[in-house]
């Protein structure tokens, strides 16, 4: 991902007019329920809701960071669309669910954040080098990037799909239903990931491949779609529903497959457990519930926090 020069408090609609300097959505998709993102998705307005300054320092997840800990330095996706990080009117202040995630277990911890913006295909290899202590943009636990990634998870996410509502793609619960057309995604995506590591199933079946196309921008995927140069989007589930939610002439198709969510850190980090238990801290005392509620991602729930665990299957 590249970072936006600026993504606007108000959205446009329709959601292609958006500026092509606006960024392609996260890593993998968060599932969630129609009737959950319905509050976020259907406004305009870019939630602003304060779910984090109440929340207060927990001693016991504190004591676990490594001695000496104050703060860290977050880097940051900025994808230009709610839920993920958008950039609101003053140029700098940063909005969205990875945000209030962060920010809440840095209250938890009673620790500083100092955070930078960061290309989504940056923040990974950055977090090996000490660059970065740790990193946020829907990043979903894969068992390729636990090898040399760990993960503290906080949502449950998952891959999905979208067309022009004219289609006559239904449901996609096999790639083979998508031979012979064209896949609009994300470079350095889980679904760019996807889609190559299974063109194989088309040409294996006596079909003709589908074809990958990658964009570095939001707007550019849903201008392909919409002009015919795309038959079908392939991205995150709460992007996807936000994103028909303004725009008309395309519809959510379904989720394909789930994956967990979690905070980035280089391999083998002393700060996992401390992140984990503060995690588990918010969703105990319902801030949690709240932050979730304000997105408009309920659906994408999950009952305790993990450290790197295998990768979700089927």
């Amino acid at each position: 991902m590249r970072t936006p020069s600026r993504a606007r408090n108000r959205l446009v609609a329709p959601f292609v007019a958006i500026s092509a300097a606006t960024l392609l959505l996260t890593a993998c998709g968060s599932g969630t329920d129609d009737d959950t993102v319905n509050a976020a998705a259907q406004s305009d307005e870019i939630p602003t809701k304060d779910v984090v300054s109440a929340v207060k320092k927990d001693d016991a997840a504190a004591k676990l960071l490594p001695p000496g800990t104050t703060s860290l330095t977050l880097a940051v996706s900025v994808s230009g669309q709610p839920p993920g990080t958008s950039i609101l009117d003053d140029g700098k202040t940063l909005a969205g669910q990875d945000v209030d995630f962060a920010n809440a277990v840095a209250k938890v911890l009673g620790i500083e954040l100092k955070t930078q913006q960061a290309g989504f295909e940056a923040i990974l290899p950055a977090l090996d080098s000490g660059k970065y202590d740790l990193g946020v943009g829907n990043f979903g636990v894969t068992d390729e990037r636990r090898r040399t990634i760990d993960f503290v998870t906080y949502i449950n996410d998952g891959q999905g799909f979208a067309t022009r509502k004219d289609s006559e793609l239904g449901k996609v619960t096999d790639l083979k239903q998508l031979c012979g057309l064209n896949i609009a995604t994300g470079a350095g995506t889980t679904f760019e990931a996807t889609l190559e590591e299974n063109k194989h199933l088309c040409t294996d079946a006596g079909d003709k491949a589908y074809k990958v196309q990658t964009y570095n921008e939001q707007g550019a995927i849903w201008s392909s779609l919409q002009q015919g140069r795309s038959d079908v989007v392939m991205s995150t589930i709460n992007g996807l529903r936000y994103a028909v939610a303004h725009q008309s002439g395309v519809t959510f198709l379904n989720e394909y497959h789930r994956l967990d969510v979690g905070f980035a850190f280089k391999k083998d980090s002393k700060l996992t457990p401390a992140f984990q238990a503060a995690v588990d801290k918010l969703i105990a005392d319902g801030t949690y519930a709240e932050i979730l509620k304000k997105w408009g991602t309920s659906g994408s729930a999950i009952t305790k926090s993990e450290i790197s665990p295998p990768e979700l299957k089927g």
